[in-house]
């Protein structure tokens, strides 16, 4: 039963969300907008209180640290050691400033290991 449940959730796409935030804006309550657009009312709620909070429906950035090297430069990175297991993480620093990246050894060896 929870897995059928589960099947039937799907996500709402942007151009809806914009839709139903601009129907919100127009002056339309929550329940005129669910069964006008035949959308569950708990979503339409979250969306306008999202809306309300953050100002936006953008998709908000995730939490955490963001990542120094980009994930092409950190695969380049282990391609070129496990090209050449000799290659130094000095030798690794200077091919990423060729590039136009500037990282710090510690954050190569971090990326290797």
């Amino acid at each position: 039963m929870y897995f059928k449940a589960y099947l039937q959730i799907k996500q709402i796409s942007q151009d809806l969300r914009k839709t139903i935030v601009h129907l919100h804006k127009s002056g339309s309550s929550m329940g005129a907008i669910y069964k006008r657009l035949k959308v569950p009312r708990s979503s339409v709620q979250t969306i306008v209180l999202k809306y309300k909070h953050h100002g936006t429906m953008q998709p908000s950035y995730r939490s955490g640290r963001r990542r120094i090297l980009p994930p092409r430069d950190e695969r380049t990175l282990v391609r070129k050691v496990q090209i050449n297991t000799g290659t130094t993480a000095k030798d690794l620093v200077k091919m990423l400033e060729e590039t136009g990246t500037n990282v710090s050894i510690s954050t190569v060896i971090r990326v290797l290991y």
